[in-house]
């Protein structure tokens, strides 16, 4: 599994997400959703879409930045590999320990069956 395939498996992210967060990641300075789908070569929609995910799963930051006239608007900049990082061992930590429950509990309900089934010889 490649490193990117983490954005997917953890967060379920797609392709282009993968490419938005890549483009910036490359960039010093944040970008507006314009500027994004520029750098993805994608409509702004869809561009606006995948922002929206990685926003979602905490990958990306979004920041307001105010027009001296009045007015404003947003960009985005990557949230800190670190912080990702973090995030990702707490899902796994959680999952693992959701799925040592699960299977418990599987062991639990069907173990007892096995004690109370009758035999059968062949």
């Amino acid at each position: 599994m490649e490193c990117e395939g983490l954005l997917e498996c953890f967060h379920g992210l797609k392709q282009l997400d993968r490419e938005v967060f890549q483009a910036l990641v490359d960039t010093e300075d944040a970008l507006t959703v314009d500027e994004i789908a520029d750098a993805v070569d994608r409509e702004r929609s869809t561009a606006y879409r995948a922002v929206q995910r990685l926003l979602q799963s905490g990958f990306i930051q979004k920041e307001q930045v105010n027009y001296d006239q009045g007015g404003y608007y947003h960009v985005y900049r990557p949230t800190d590999p670190a912080n990702i990082a973090d995030d990702m061992q707490r899902l796994l930590n959680d999952w693992y320990a959701k799925m040592g429950q699960l299977i418990q509990e599987f062991e639990t309900k069907y173990e007892d069956r096995d004690a109370t089934a009758p035999s059968v010889e062949g």
